[in-house]
């Protein structure tokens, strides 16, 4: 009987990180202000780029949760997994019976993701991702990369799809999801339902999600 596969904790890295620099940042102020550290830390909050990680944990966890509540024989999924010799990591890997996703959970409270075509006759058509107001892009380039990786140990018999999923973001009420370059931007319900789907790859399904928790251990 082939042993049980870790699925992994949804955001646990950076969940971790924030703690990490929240704590850190306590510590420097308690140190240089004995007595009134405790005030100046209750009146202060902390630095976007401290809560940037906990907005990353939240949209990591709830979308990971609700795959949690999802997976199946059909649907297996992988949080948070370790990239071997790099910093990153790979949100979710879910394996169905279409194929392997690849997602990365982005949580953009309030803000509209599109997308900008730029160029055309006379010059490189150039697709831009914009989140609300601001250029995206790398956002795409991160996913495809790890599209990339994963497609290198399963092979090109299966289909690897990536997909930046935005969490509590403001979507129109009809339409709003695209693809750029290869790579789905949609929100969770339309995800969940892509994931349900039918497909061929039924028999493999439970050795490639087992293949690919060993290549990509928890992070």
């Amino acid at each position: 009987m082939p042993a049980p596969v870790d699925p992994g904790t949804a955001g646990a890295s950076a969940r971790r990180e924030f703690e990490r620099r929240r704590s850190r940042r306590e510590g420097r102020i308690r140190e240089k202000h004995p007595k009134l550290g405790r005030l100046i830390l209750a009146l202060g909050d902390d630095p976007q780029s401290t809560t940037a990680w906990d907005a990353g944990a939240l949209g990591e966890e709830r979308l990971g949760g609700r795959l949690n509540e999802l997976a199946s024989d059909t649907l297996r999924v992988l949080h948070d997994r370790r990239i071997p010799r790099t910093r990153a990591n790979i949100d979710h890997l879910a394996v169905t019976a279409t194929g392997i996703y690849v997602i990365d959970a982005k949580r953009y409270v309030g803000k509209r993701p599109a997308l900008r075509v730029e160029g055309g006759v006379f010059r490189p058509r150039v697709e831009k991702l914009m989140v609300g107001s601001r250029d995206r892009t790398t956002l795409v380039d991160g996913v495809l990369r790890q599209v990339d990786l994963v497609r290198s140990l399963v092979g090109d018999e299966v289909p690897v799809a990536g997909v930046l999923c935005f969490v509590e973001s403001d979507w129109p009420l009809i339409g709003g999801s695209f693809s750029t370059r290869g790579v789905e931007v949609l929100w969770p319900k339309k995800l969940y339902r892509r994931l349900s789907a039918d497909g061929s790859h039924v028999p493999s399904i439970a050795d490639l999600h087992a293949r690919l928790a060993r290549a990509l251990p928890a992070a």
